[in-house]
C-alpha cells in the first residue's frame, strides 16, 4: 500500500514514483506535479538524459516540445544535437538511424492487430523498427531499454546498430515482409530518416507490384506537417497510423509523461484532427487511437473524455484499450484488472465508439 503525500489516501494502485493520487493530480495541480515530477527528474539525470526540454539554442521543430538545444547538447528526446551550430541526430546524419530490428511473423502483437488486414497473412512479417530515444519520459513505459540504448548520450554497441536508410531498405523488400512499423522509443526524432526510407520502400513495392505497408506506432506530438507525410506514406502503402494517447487530464498526462501536459493534448488533437480529416478509404482505417489502461491513474474519467473526443470526430474510428504491465519506474503497480478494463471498455463504448478493442488480454488480472 502506498500512501498519497498530499491527501493521505492509501492504495496498492498508487506508484512511489508519482507518490500522488489522481484525484489530487486533477485537485490540487501544482502541489501534486511538484511531487510527480521529481521521479522524472532524478531518472533522467542518472541516465544522462536532459532534465526538460533545453530552451537556449537552436529550436528543433520536430515535436511539441520545440527544444532550443545548446550547443554540444541534446534534445529533450536523446537523439536530436546541436553540433557545432546544426541539429543532426546521434548518429550524425539524417541518413542513418541507431535501431534494432526484426522480423515479426504475422499475426504480430500489434496494437492495430484487430482491424489490420495483414493479420491472417500467416507466412509473412512485419519488419519491426525499434528506434532508440523518445520526445516522453513515460514512468510506466513498457519498452524502456530505448532510453539504456543512448545513455550519456552515446549509442551502446551492445544494444542497438547504426543503420543506413539503404540497408533498411533492403531488409523491408525481402519477399516476406508485408508491412513496416516504427515505433520504439518513439519515431517521433527519426521522422526525417523513416519518412526518407519509406519513400524508398514504396517506390521499390510499386516496381515489383509487392504490398509493403508503412505504418507508424507513435505518442502523435510530432509537427502536423510531418504527420501529413506520414499520413500520406501510409494511404498511399495500405498501412496505419497508431496514436497512443495517454491520458485526458493535462496534469496526469504530464505525472506520466514528464511533458507540459496542456501543450501535449492540443497537439494530440490537432494531429488525429487531421489524420482523421484525410478521407481515402474505408479499410483498413488510416487511424487508430489506443491508450494504456494504467491502475488507478488511467480511469473511466479519462478514458471516457478521449472516448468522447474520438467519438465526436469520427464513431467508427477504432480504440484499442491496453493492459498494463509493471515496468520502470512503475514497477511496483499492479498489472490492469480484469474490472478496470471491463470498466473502461464499456465507458468507451457509451460514449458512442463502435469499435473497441481489448489489447494484451494476457496480462489481466
Amino acid at each position: 500500500m502506498t500512501k498519497c503525500k498530499l491527501c493521505g489516501y492509501e492504495s496498492e494502485e498508487i506508484s512511489e514514483s508519482i507518490g500522488v493520487c489522481v484525484n489530487c493530480l486533477r485537485t490540487k495541480p501544482q502541489k501534486a506535479l511538484e511531487i510527480a515530477k521529481e521521479s522524472h527528474k532524478k531518472w533522467r539525470k542518472l541516465i544522462g538524459l536532459p532534465l526538460q526540454p533545453p530552451n537556449e539554442g537552436i529550436k528543433c521543430p520536430l515535436c511539441i516540445n520545440e527544444c532550443k538545444i545548446p550547443e554540444e547538447n541534446s534534445g529533450y528526446c536523446g537523439i536530436i544535437w546541436n553540433k557545432k551550430g546544426k541539429l543532426v541526430p546521434i548518429t550524425g546524419g539524417y541518413d542513418y538511424a541507431y535501431l534494432h530490428w526484426y522480423l515479426d511473423p504475422h499475426p504480430t502483437n500489434c496494437v492495430a492487430e484487430p482491424v489490420c488486414p495483414e493479420r491472417e497473412h500467416r507466412g509473412f512479417y512485419n519488419l519491426a523498427v525499434f528506434f532508440a530515444g523518445c520526445n516522453l519520459d513515460c514512468l510506466f513505459c513498457q519498452n524502456i531499454e530505448h532510453k539504456y540504448m543512448i545513455k550519456d548520450g552515446k549509442m551502446d554497441p551492445f544494444e542497438g546498430i547504426i543503420m543506413s536508410s539503404e540497408e533498411l531498405v533492403n531488409v523491408a523488400m525481402k519477399r516476406e515482409v508485408s508491412c513496416v512499423c516504427y515505433f520504439g522509443g518513439d519515431p517521433t526524432p527519426h521522422t526525417p530518416y523513416a519518412v526518407k526510407t519509406s519513400r524508398e520502400i514504396i517506390k521499390r513495392a510499386k516496381n515489383i507490384k509487392s504490398t509493403k505497408r508503412i505504418c507508424w506506432e507513435t505518442n502523435g506530438l510530432e509537427n502536423p506537417n510531418i504527420m501529413k507525410e506520414m499520413a500520406k506514406l501510409s494511404i498511399e502503402s495500405g498501412g496505419i497510423i497508431k496514436i497512443d494517447w495517454k491520458a485526458y487530464t493535462p496534469q496526469v498526462y504530464e505525472a506520466l509523461t514528464g511533458i507540459n501536459g496542456e501543450k501535449a493534448l492540443q497537439r494530440i488533437k490537432e494531429n488525429i484532427k487531421l489524420i482523421s480529416s484525410m478521407k481515402t478509404r474505408n479499410e483498413p482505417p488510416l487511424l487508430v487511437v489506443s491508450t494504456l489502461v494504467v491502475p488507478h491513474y488511467i480511469d473511466e474519467e479519462e478514458v471516457r473524455k478521449i472516448a468522447t473526443y474520438l467519438a465526436k470526430l469520427n464513431p467508427e474510428i477504432p480504440y484499442v484499450l491496453l493492459g498494463f504491465a509493471p515496468q520502470h519506474l512503475m514497477h511496483d503497480v499492479l498489472s490492469t484488472s480484469k474490472k478496470q478494463m471491463e470498466e473502461v471498455y464499456y465507458t468507451a463504448k457509451e460514449e458512442g465508439l463502435e469499435r473497441v478493442f481489448i489489447g494484451n488480454p494476457w496480462l489481466l488480472r
